[in-house]
């Protein structure tokens, strides 16, 4: 996938859920991963030629496991994208103080809260997390599996304890894809330190996808078609499924 490909998936989920408006402040919310550094670079071109006039910025939470962010500070001045690093002591507080069994969701909160009041204080109104397609199907399968109703995170959410609005501009773009732009590009991906990462329910939804795939290969499709088909909130749209960019075959994708 090149940056014009890129580009087209994101450009049409902010067209199609009106995500940004002229006058907008977007923060990117950076773990270091693949997801939030891609979602870094598109917002950034499109921040260069789209239709409403927006700014953006980039901003890391550090829980406090001692990570290393000199390599996506380098990234991030290379492409001229502002970029703020929030230090906290959730790691302390959650692991070391609480001594949490099950640390996620809490850690989610701290990280949330810390993030939210840095953007208040710095002027920002919107955050863009990086939430590709099969983070959609993911969310819906938890939902429908473990808590028997028909539910995920929508495209567009008011926080209504806050001034801000997520949006999640990669809703369209394919993991696969997000992989091979990550490698083709060489992003500076940083190994999160998290003790507990990949051991959730989540990355068994991740698991049962790819089976569910393997088993026939437009499953993934036919269910995020039936989420923006449904009734869930914030999901309607004049959405054209066949004006999606075509995904590539497997000998593009490992050429």
């Amino acid at each position: 996938m090149d940056t014009k490909r890129l580009l087209s998936y994101v450009r049409r989920a902010v067209d199609d859920y009106s995500m940004i408006r002229s006058g907008d402040r977007v923060a990117v919310a950076v773990s270091g991963g693949k997801d939030s550094l891609v979602l870094a670079l598109a917002l950034k071109c499109l921040e260069r030629f789209y239709k409403e006039r927006f700014t953006m910025a980039a901003y890391t939470v550090s829980v406090g496991f001692g990570m290393d962010y000199q390599p996506l500070k380098d990234f991030f001045a290379e492409h001229e994208i502002p970029y703020t690093v929030i230090e906290t002591q959730i790691k302390e507080i959650v692991f070391d103080i609480r001594k949490e069994q099950h640390p996620c969701a809490l850690c989610a909160s701290l990280r949330k809260g810390a993030l939210h009041n840095q953007l208040a204080l710095d002027g920002f109104n919107k955050v863009a997390l990086g939430h590709h397609k099969e983070d959609v199907i993911n969310t819906f399968l938890l939902s429908l599996l473990y808590e028997g109703r028909l539910n995920t995170f929508q495209p567009v959410t008011e926080l209504s304890r806050s001034s801000l609005t997520v949006i999640r501009p990669l809703i369209y773009v394919p993991e696969n894809e997000i992989v091979y732009y990550t490698n083709k590009e060489q992003l500076p991906v940083l190994k999160n330190n998290c003790p507990v990462d990949g051991i959730t329910k989540r990355h068994d939804m991740e698991e049962l996808l790819k089976t569910l795939r393997h088993e026939d290969h437009h499953i993934p499709e036919r269910i995020f078609n039936a989420i923006q088909n449904s009734e869930m909130p914030g999901w309607h749209t004049d959405f054209v499924p066949n004006r999606q960019p075509k995904s590539k075959s497997k000998d593009q994708k490992e050429s």
